[in-house]
Protein backbone atom coordinates (compact mmCIF):
# COMPACT_ATOMS: atom_id res chain seq x y z
CA UNK A 1 0.00 0.00 0.00
CA UNK A 2 1.45 3.35 -1.01
CA UNK A 3 0.26 5.34 2.00
CA UNK A 4 -0.05 4.86 5.71
CA UNK A 5 -3.54 4.33 7.02
CA UNK A 6 -4.47 6.30 10.10
CA UNK A 7 -7.47 5.03 11.96
CA UNK A 8 -9.74 6.38 14.59
CA UNK A 9 -12.13 3.82 15.94
CA UNK A 10 -14.81 4.25 18.56
CA UNK A 11 -17.96 2.55 19.71
CA UNK A 12 -20.80 5.02 20.27
CA UNK A 13 -19.20 7.19 22.92
CA UNK A 14 -15.76 5.57 23.16
CA UNK A 15 -12.65 7.72 23.26
CA UNK A 16 -10.89 8.69 20.04
CA UNK A 17 -7.23 8.26 19.28
CA UNK A 18 -6.38 11.60 17.71
CA UNK A 19 -4.28 11.47 14.57
CA UNK A 20 -1.69 14.15 13.99
CA UNK A 21 -2.03 16.30 10.88
CA UNK A 22 -1.26 19.78 9.60
CA UNK A 23 -2.29 21.99 12.50
CA UNK A 24 -2.42 25.03 10.25
CA UNK A 25 -5.33 23.57 8.29
CA UNK A 26 -7.27 22.92 11.45
CA UNK A 27 -6.66 26.43 12.75
CA UNK A 28 -7.71 27.91 9.43
CA UNK A 29 -10.95 25.91 9.46
CA UNK A 30 -11.77 27.22 12.91
CA UNK A 31 -10.92 30.80 11.93
CA UNK A 32 -13.33 30.55 8.99
CA UNK A 33 -16.04 29.53 11.41
CA UNK A 34 -16.14 26.05 9.89
CA UNK A 35 -17.37 24.69 13.20
CA UNK A 36 -20.59 26.64 13.07
CA UNK A 37 -22.85 26.32 10.03
CA UNK A 38 -22.98 22.86 8.56
CA UNK A 39 -23.07 22.40 4.81
CA UNK A 40 -26.34 21.06 3.45
CA UNK A 41 -25.32 17.97 1.46
CA UNK A 42 -26.26 17.63 -2.20
CA UNK A 43 -29.14 15.30 -3.12
CA UNK A 44 -29.48 14.27 0.53
CA UNK A 45 -33.18 13.42 0.42
CA UNK A 46 -32.80 11.45 -2.79
CA UNK A 47 -29.79 9.52 -1.45
CA UNK A 48 -31.69 8.55 1.71
CA UNK A 49 -34.71 7.43 -0.29
CA UNK A 50 -32.61 5.16 -2.51
CA UNK A 51 -30.41 3.68 0.21
CA UNK A 52 -33.18 3.52 2.83
CA UNK A 53 -30.88 3.03 5.86
CA UNK A 54 -32.43 0.89 8.60
CA UNK A 55 -31.72 0.54 12.34
CA UNK A 56 -28.93 -1.89 13.05
CA UNK A 57 -27.34 -1.74 9.60
CA UNK A 58 -23.70 -1.06 8.74
CA UNK A 59 -23.01 1.86 6.39
CA UNK A 60 -19.78 3.05 4.76
CA UNK A 61 -19.43 6.74 3.92
CA UNK A 62 -16.52 6.59 1.48
CA UNK A 63 -16.12 10.38 1.22
CA UNK A 64 -16.93 11.85 4.63
CA UNK A 65 -16.06 15.48 3.85
CA UNK A 66 -17.87 17.67 6.36
CA UNK A 67 -20.22 14.84 7.30
CA UNK A 68 -23.51 16.10 5.89
CA UNK A 69 -24.64 12.81 4.39
CA UNK A 70 -23.04 10.80 7.21
CA UNK A 71 -25.04 12.60 9.87
CA UNK A 72 -28.35 11.89 8.13
CA UNK A 73 -27.47 8.23 7.58
CA UNK A 74 -26.19 7.78 11.16
CA UNK A 75 -29.44 9.11 12.61
CA UNK A 76 -31.33 6.37 10.78
CA UNK A 77 -28.95 3.59 11.81
CA UNK A 78 -29.81 4.06 15.48
CA UNK A 79 -27.96 2.76 18.55
CA UNK A 80 -27.53 -0.74 17.10
CA UNK A 81 -26.10 0.46 13.78
CA UNK A 82 -22.55 1.23 12.64
CA UNK A 83 -21.15 3.96 10.41
CA UNK A 84 -17.65 3.73 8.95
CA UNK A 85 -16.42 7.09 7.65
CA UNK A 86 -13.48 7.50 5.26
CA UNK A 87 -11.55 10.60 4.24
CA UNK A 88 -7.93 11.53 3.62
CA UNK A 89 -8.34 15.15 4.70
CA UNK A 90 -7.29 15.97 8.30
CA UNK A 91 -9.94 18.68 8.50
CA UNK A 92 -12.60 16.05 7.80
CA UNK A 93 -11.14 14.07 10.68
CA UNK A 94 -11.90 16.94 13.05
CA UNK A 95 -15.45 17.11 11.72
CA UNK A 96 -15.85 13.41 12.45
CA UNK A 97 -14.83 13.97 16.07
CA UNK A 98 -17.75 16.38 16.44
CA UNK A 99 -20.19 14.06 14.69
CA UNK A 100 -19.16 11.14 16.89
CA UNK A 101 -20.40 12.98 19.98
CA UNK A 102 -23.77 13.72 18.43
CA UNK A 103 -25.01 10.59 16.62
CA UNK A 104 -26.56 7.51 18.22
CA UNK A 105 -24.75 4.75 16.29
CA UNK A 106 -21.30 3.22 16.62
CA UNK A 107 -18.82 5.12 14.49
CA UNK A 108 -15.35 4.62 13.08
CA UNK A 109 -13.08 6.88 11.06
CA UNK A 110 -10.31 5.84 8.68
CA UNK A 111 -8.04 8.58 7.40
CA UNK A 112 -6.96 7.37 3.97
CA UNK A 113 -7.91 7.44 0.33
CA UNK A 114 -11.14 5.52 -0.08
CA UNK A 115 -9.59 2.86 -2.31
CA UNK A 116 -6.98 2.02 0.35
CA UNK A 117 -9.51 2.21 3.19
CA UNK A 118 -11.92 -0.15 1.42
CA UNK A 119 -9.06 -2.58 0.85
CA UNK A 120 -8.36 -2.47 4.59
CA UNK A 121 -12.02 -3.19 5.38
CA UNK A 122 -12.00 -6.11 2.94
CA UNK A 123 -9.00 -7.61 4.72
CA UNK A 124 -10.93 -7.26 7.97
CA UNK A 125 -13.85 -9.10 6.33
CA UNK A 126 -16.29 -6.31 7.14
CA UNK A 127 -19.73 -6.67 5.56
CA UNK A 128 -21.89 -3.62 4.95
CA UNK A 129 -25.51 -2.99 4.03
CA UNK A 130 -24.85 0.23 2.15
CA UNK A 131 -21.95 2.26 0.83
CA UNK A 132 -21.95 5.63 -0.89
CA UNK A 133 -19.63 8.19 -2.48
CA UNK A 134 -19.97 11.97 -2.76
CA UNK A 135 -17.22 12.50 -5.31
CA UNK A 136 -14.89 15.36 -6.12
CA UNK A 137 -14.06 18.18 -3.73
CA UNK A 138 -16.01 18.91 -0.61
CA UNK A 139 -17.15 22.50 -0.29
CA UNK A 140 -15.03 22.92 2.84
CA UNK A 141 -12.01 22.36 0.57
CA UNK A 142 -13.24 24.74 -2.11
CA UNK A 143 -13.90 27.48 0.43
CA UNK A 144 -10.57 27.01 2.23
CA UNK A 145 -8.50 29.59 0.37
CA UNK A 146 -5.23 28.37 1.83
CA UNK A 147 -5.73 24.94 0.20
CA UNK A 148 -5.29 26.34 -3.30
CA UNK A 149 -8.22 24.50 -4.91
CA UNK A 150 -10.03 27.55 -6.24
CA UNK A 151 -9.23 29.86 -9.12
CA UNK A 152 -11.32 32.55 -7.40
CA UNK A 153 -8.78 33.30 -4.64
CA UNK A 154 -5.06 34.03 -4.68
CA UNK A 155 -3.43 31.33 -2.58
CA UNK A 156 -0.46 28.95 -2.58
CA UNK A 157 -0.83 26.48 -5.44
CA UNK A 158 -1.52 23.19 -3.65
CA UNK A 159 -4.77 21.24 -4.34
CA UNK A 160 -3.85 18.24 -2.15
CA UNK A 161 -6.75 16.53 -0.42
CA UNK A 162 -4.17 14.81 1.78
CA UNK A 163 -1.64 17.50 2.75
CA UNK A 164 0.82 14.78 3.79
CA UNK A 165 1.27 13.48 0.25
CA UNK A 166 4.34 14.74 -1.61
CA UNK A 167 2.81 15.75 -4.97
CA UNK A 168 1.06 19.11 -5.06
CA UNK A 169 -0.20 21.19 -7.98
CA UNK A 170 2.86 23.42 -7.65
CA UNK A 171 5.22 20.46 -8.24
CA UNK A 172 3.08 19.17 -11.08
CA UNK A 173 3.02 22.53 -12.87
CA UNK A 174 6.75 22.99 -12.31
CA UNK A 175 7.98 19.54 -13.31
CA UNK A 176 5.69 17.94 -15.90
CA UNK A 177 6.70 18.49 -19.51
CA UNK A 178 4.49 20.30 -21.98
CA UNK A 179 3.13 17.16 -23.63
CA UNK A 180 2.16 15.57 -20.31
CA UNK A 181 0.53 18.79 -19.12
CA UNK A 182 -1.47 19.06 -22.35
CA UNK A 183 -2.62 15.45 -22.11
CA UNK A 184 -3.69 15.97 -18.49
CA UNK A 185 -5.66 19.12 -19.29
CA UNK A 186 -7.33 17.43 -22.25
CA UNK A 187 -8.11 14.06 -20.65
CA UNK A 188 -8.97 15.15 -17.11
CA UNK A 189 -10.38 18.61 -17.75
CA UNK A 190 -11.84 18.09 -21.23
CA UNK A 191 -10.12 21.37 -22.07
CA UNK A 192 -10.13 21.99 -25.81
CA UNK A 193 -7.33 24.57 -25.55
CA UNK A 194 -5.13 22.12 -23.64
CA UNK A 195 -2.11 22.39 -25.94
CA UNK A 196 -2.10 26.20 -25.89
CA UNK A 197 -2.54 26.34 -22.11
CA UNK A 198 0.24 23.81 -21.51
CA UNK A 199 2.51 25.85 -23.77
CA UNK A 200 1.64 29.02 -21.85
CA UNK A 201 2.38 27.34 -18.51
CA UNK A 202 5.79 26.15 -19.69
CA UNK A 203 6.59 29.59 -21.11
CA UNK A 204 5.54 31.31 -17.87
CA UNK A 205 7.49 28.95 -15.57
CA UNK A 206 10.64 29.44 -17.64
CA UNK A 207 10.65 33.05 -16.40
CA UNK A 208 9.68 32.37 -12.78
CA UNK A 209 8.09 29.55 -10.77
CA UNK A 210 4.29 29.40 -10.76
CA UNK A 211 3.67 29.35 -7.02
CA UNK A 212 0.15 30.70 -6.55
CA UNK A 213 -3.31 30.14 -7.98
CA UNK A 214 -3.38 33.69 -9.37
CA UNK A 215 -0.12 33.13 -11.26
CA UNK A 216 -1.55 29.94 -12.74
CA UNK A 217 -4.78 31.72 -13.72
CA UNK A 218 -2.73 34.43 -15.44
CA UNK A 219 -0.82 31.81 -17.42
CA UNK A 220 -4.06 30.11 -18.46
CA UNK A 221 -5.72 33.40 -19.42
CA UNK A 222 -2.78 34.26 -21.65
CA UNK A 223 -3.62 31.21 -23.79
CA UNK A 224 -7.36 31.92 -24.04
CA UNK A 225 -8.60 34.42 -26.65
CA UNK A 226 -10.19 37.47 -25.06
CA UNK A 227 -13.75 36.79 -26.37
CA UNK A 228 -13.67 33.28 -24.88
CA UNK A 229 -12.83 34.61 -21.41
CA UNK A 230 -16.28 36.10 -21.03
CA UNK A 231 -18.49 33.16 -21.92
CA UNK A 232 -18.91 29.58 -20.77
CA UNK A 233 -17.60 30.04 -17.26
CA UNK A 234 -14.19 30.92 -15.88
CA UNK A 235 -11.41 30.16 -18.40
CA UNK A 236 -9.38 28.36 -15.70
CA UNK A 237 -12.21 26.10 -14.53
CA UNK A 238 -11.35 23.04 -16.61
CA UNK A 239 -7.61 23.36 -16.09
CA UNK A 240 -7.99 23.57 -12.32
CA UNK A 241 -10.27 20.52 -12.41
CA UNK A 242 -7.71 18.56 -14.42
CA UNK A 243 -4.79 19.45 -12.17
CA UNK A 244 -6.76 18.65 -9.01
CA UNK A 245 -7.81 15.25 -10.38
CA UNK A 246 -4.21 14.48 -11.36
CA UNK A 247 -2.72 15.59 -8.03
CA UNK A 248 -5.15 13.43 -6.05
CA UNK A 249 -5.44 10.50 -8.49
CA UNK A 250 -9.21 10.87 -8.21
CA UNK A 251 -10.17 8.71 -11.17
CA UNK A 252 -7.69 6.00 -10.27
CA UNK A 253 -9.07 6.01 -6.73
CA UNK A 254 -12.61 5.68 -8.07
CA UNK A 255 -11.75 2.86 -10.48
CA UNK A 256 -10.22 0.87 -7.63
CA UNK A 257 -12.84 1.79 -5.04
CA UNK A 258 -16.08 0.89 -6.82
CA UNK A 259 -15.40 -2.87 -7.06
CA UNK A 260 -13.99 -2.89 -3.53
CA UNK A 261 -17.09 -1.22 -2.11
CA UNK A 262 -19.26 -3.63 -4.08
CA UNK A 263 -17.38 -6.59 -2.68
CA UNK A 264 -18.06 -5.43 0.89
CA UNK A 265 -21.84 -5.36 0.42
CA UNK A 266 -24.03 -8.14 1.70
CA UNK A 267 -26.64 -9.55 -0.70
CA UNK A 268 -29.41 -6.95 -0.76
CA UNK A 269 -26.93 -4.16 0.01
CA UNK A 270 -26.94 -0.87 -1.89
CA UNK A 271 -24.21 1.21 -3.51
CA UNK A 272 -24.68 4.86 -4.51
CA UNK A 273 -22.49 7.59 -5.96
CA UNK A 274 -22.99 11.32 -6.48
CA UNK A 275 -20.74 12.69 -9.22
CA UNK A 276 -20.17 16.24 -10.39
CA UNK A 277 -18.57 15.87 -13.80
CA UNK A 278 -18.80 13.49 -16.71
CA UNK A 279 -15.49 11.71 -16.08
CA UNK A 280 -16.75 10.48 -12.72
CA UNK A 281 -20.30 9.83 -13.87
CA UNK A 282 -19.22 7.71 -16.84
CA UNK A 283 -17.20 5.46 -14.56
CA UNK A 284 -20.07 5.03 -12.12
CA UNK A 285 -22.54 4.42 -14.93
CA UNK A 286 -20.26 1.83 -16.56
CA UNK A 287 -19.69 0.01 -13.27
CA UNK A 288 -23.40 -0.15 -12.50
CA UNK A 289 -24.20 -1.35 -16.02
CA UNK A 290 -21.69 -4.17 -15.59
CA UNK A 291 -23.42 -5.35 -12.41
CA UNK A 292 -26.92 -5.08 -13.85
CA UNK A 293 -26.06 -6.77 -17.13
CA UNK A 294 -27.14 -10.36 -17.65
CA UNK A 295 -26.55 -12.44 -20.77
CA UNK A 296 -23.58 -11.37 -22.90
CA UNK A 297 -24.13 -13.85 -25.74
CA UNK A 298 -24.21 -12.57 -29.33
CA UNK A 299 -27.78 -11.54 -30.22
CA UNK A 300 -27.94 -14.07 -33.06
CA UNK A 301 -27.78 -17.03 -30.64
CA UNK A 302 -31.27 -18.47 -30.09
CA UNK A 303 -30.58 -19.38 -26.44
CA UNK A 304 -28.16 -18.13 -23.82
CA UNK A 305 -24.91 -20.04 -23.71
CA UNK A 306 -22.92 -17.84 -21.33
CA UNK A 307 -25.04 -18.45 -18.23
CA UNK A 308 -24.33 -14.98 -16.90
CA UNK A 309 -26.97 -13.64 -14.54
CA UNK A 310 -27.46 -10.04 -13.38
CA UNK A 311 -25.75 -9.34 -10.08
CA UNK A 312 -27.76 -6.23 -9.27
CA UNK A 313 -30.70 -4.08 -10.17
CA UNK A 314 -30.55 -0.34 -10.71
CA UNK A 315 -32.47 1.76 -8.21
CA UNK A 316 -33.40 4.44 -10.74
CA UNK A 317 -34.03 4.39 -14.49
CA UNK A 318 -31.55 7.19 -15.06
CA UNK A 319 -29.30 9.49 -13.08
CA UNK A 320 -31.12 11.59 -10.49
CA UNK A 321 -30.41 15.32 -10.61
CA UNK A 322 -31.11 18.07 -8.07
CA UNK A 323 -34.49 19.74 -8.10
CA UNK A 324 -34.83 23.33 -9.27
CA UNK A 325 -35.39 24.34 -5.65
CA UNK A 326 -32.14 22.70 -4.53
CA UNK A 327 -30.17 24.34 -7.33
CA UNK A 328 -31.68 27.70 -6.37
CA UNK A 329 -30.55 27.17 -2.76
CA UNK A 330 -27.18 25.73 -3.74
CA UNK A 331 -26.03 26.58 -7.29
CA UNK A 332 -22.97 24.38 -6.82
CA UNK A 333 -25.25 21.33 -6.91
CA UNK A 334 -26.37 21.97 -10.48
CA UNK A 335 -24.00 19.43 -12.07
CA UNK A 336 -24.65 16.63 -9.54
CA UNK A 337 -25.76 13.18 -10.74
CA UNK A 338 -26.85 10.39 -8.40
CA UNK A 339 -26.82 6.73 -9.41
CA UNK A 340 -27.53 3.73 -7.19
CA UNK A 341 -27.70 -0.05 -7.47
CA UNK A 342 -28.76 -2.90 -5.19
CA UNK A 343 -26.97 -6.25 -5.01
CA UNK A 344 -29.36 -9.10 -5.71
CA UNK A 345 -30.18 -11.33 -2.77
CA UNK A 346 -28.82 -14.44 -4.46
CA UNK A 347 -25.70 -12.75 -5.80
CA UNK A 348 -22.53 -14.51 -4.81
CA UNK A 349 -20.28 -12.22 -6.86
CA UNK A 350 -17.40 -10.67 -4.99
CA UNK A 351 -15.12 -7.95 -6.32
CA UNK A 352 -11.56 -8.86 -6.96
Amino acid sequence: MSMTLFEMTSARRGSLRRVSGPAALRRAARERGGEQARHVPTLARELLELLNPQPGQCAIDCTFGDGGHARLVAERLGPSGTLVAIDRDPVAEEGFARLEREVPCAVRFIRAGYAEALELLARERLRADLAYFDLGMSWMQVDARERGFSYSYDAPLDMRMDPDQPLSARELVAEWDERRLARTLRDLGEERRAAAIARAIVRRRSRAPIATTLELVEAINSAVPAPARFGGGHPAKRSFQALRIAVNDELGQLDRALPRAWGLLRPGGSLAAISFHSLEDRRVKRFIAEQVRGCICPPELPVCACGREPRARSLSRRAIVPSAAEVARNPRSSSARLRAVRKLEDSQAEAS
